[in-house]
């Protein structure tokens, strides 16, 4: 890479419709010349997100992960398509978590069930 009128030249970021869902993802170059799906338009303060999914973009358009911790109050980082992707599992970022997401899971279905029969307005006799 080389520098024109002393700025640093920024590398071009392609983008991709998600195979699973169709939204777009940008496609950016890490620090080891590999390649990163990341959700466009998307940056989410660093300490939200566990440290090895924080991706920080570098002055020549490059990312890398920063898995500083704790991570500065007003660092900003991307994440990857596939953890907002909305036709993708979600990996088990933190256990209590995921284990919090099935209870609620459960207590939808649960509110979604037909409401209980109305009790009879007579009793029967029982004896």
């Amino acid at each position: 890479m080389t520098a024109s009128h002393g700025d640093v030249r920024r590398l071009e970021v392609g983008q991709y419709a998600c195979p699973f869902c169709g939204l777009p993802q940008d496609r950016v170059m890490t620090l080891d010349q590999d390649w990163v799906l990341l959700e466009p338009e998307v940056r989410v303060l660093a300490h939200l997100v566990p440290a090895e999914h924080r991706w920080i973009e570098l002055s020549d358009g490059r990312v890398t992960v920063y898995a500083v911790y704790p991570a500065e109050r007003d660092q900003r980082c991307r994440i990857e398509h596939r953890l907002a992707c909305a036709k993708q599992r979600l990996p088990d970022l933190w256990p209590w978590l995921t284990a919090l997401r099935d209870e609620n899971a459960r207590a939808a279905a649960r509110q979604s069930d037909p409401e209980p029969p109305e009790q009879p307005h007579e009793w029967p006799d029982a004896g």
